[in-house]
């Protein structure tokens, strides 16, 4: 059965050289992620494991045989490409040329593959207007299906106003966005997340809670903006089984109906008609059935969030399943040939 996933990630060493500074102004506790985390992660039978940095670096450089070969030995048929650095933070005047040169060199890779890879664009945030034109270039001229965000695109959301020429564009061009997790508010980490063993801060902050929670606020904050109500055909990819909100959709229908939202419909309503969710490498059996029973086997994608996760377990976790097979064909393929139109 074919496979493909959506959340892969390409390492931009320029982008990262660039973001650098701001990253380490904001989130300096980053610098933990490191081979003690990966070292220290318990290795479990048919699960992905979390990859040393400087490997994950290595491997994510590569879009050509080495990544081939990952994707051959465990089934993946093709992976949608998108880049792991934050562009928004590297400084304003050289966001375009960067961002257009990392664009064009995954378009590169994927012309030399094109069976096997697609890309997601990266976009300088720091002006909407030409992130719009960036996505508009990548989408018409690259052929990109999409484009990914990491964090937040500045000291805001993406419901900020400022950013509308974008959302718009990507619902003029129907192409999906996804939503990808970064570190929290600076105010917000050191409030909730810090005060704690710096390794221990360091996971509570990023993948053990805080960028997960901080996606969920963010894709929460589109809702209740009304964004898909101004832009119906806009479409969000949520990682990690919605960054938590699947979870919660009940009590947020139930605390904040259409009578205080000022919403035409429930928050359900809204998510189950304009995101998608997929695993990015968590594969547990419990997140796969509530998300299936909550929003529906034809909005789950797949993805293992290489190479930042080894890719073992995906094809097996697949196989346990406890799903029809032509369940397993929506989430493995058809549902992202359809959202893509591949």
């Amino acid at each position: 059965m074919k496979l493909i996933c959506v959340e892969e990630h390409v390492v931009d060493r320029a982008i990262a050289r660039a973001a650098q500074p701001a990253l380490d102004r904001e989130a300096p506790y980053m610098r933990l992620q490191s081979s003690s985390n990966a070292a220290a992660h318990a290795r479990h039978e048919h699960r992905p494991s979390v990859v040393e940095m400087g490997e994950a670096v290595r491997l994510g450089s590569d879009l050509g045989d080495g990544r081939l070969r990952d994707m051959d030995e465990h089934g993946i048929d093709l992976q949608i490409v998108s880049c792991s650095n934050p562009a928004q933070l590297a400084p304003r005047d050289q966001a375009v040329p960067l961002t257009q040169a990392a664009n064009d060199r995954l378009a590169e890779a994927v012309a030399a593959h094109p069976d096997r890879l697609r890309g997601f664009a990266v976009l300088p945030w720091q002006d909407p207007r030409a992130a719009a034109d960036e996505l508009d270039r990548a989408v018409r001229r690259l052929g990109f299906k999409g484009a990914l965000i990491v964090g937040r695109p500045g000291d805001t959301f993406l419901d900020d106003p400022r950013y509308e020429p974008v959302l718009r564009k990507l619902a003029d061009l129907r192409v999906p966005l996804y939503l990808h997790p970064y570190h929290p508010v600076p105010q917000v980490q050191r409030a909730y997340y810090a005060g704690l063993p710096d390794e221990v801060t360091t996971g509570f902050s990023l993948g053990g809670w805080g960028w997960h929670h901080e996606a969920g606020v963010h894709l929460l904050r589109l809702i209740l903006s009304g964004v898909f109500e101004r832009f119906p055909t806009l479409q969000v990819i949520s990682g990690h089984w919605g960054e938590m909100v699947p979870f919660y959709l009940s009590r947020l229908d139930s605390v904040m109906p259409p009578a205080v939202t000022g919403l035409s419909k429930t928050i359900t309503e809204v998510y189950r008609s304009n995101v998608w969710v997929t695993p990015s490498g968590m594969f547990d059996g419990p997140h796969f059935q509530f998300v299936r029973d909550t929003i529906g086997i034809d909005r789950l994608l797949w993805s293992a969030d290489y190479p930042y996760l080894s890719l073992d377990g995906t094809r097996s976790f697949i196989d346990r399943l406890p799903v029809s097979e032509e369940e397993k064909r929506k989430i493995t393929h058809g549902n992202a040939e359809a959202l893509f139109r591949l």
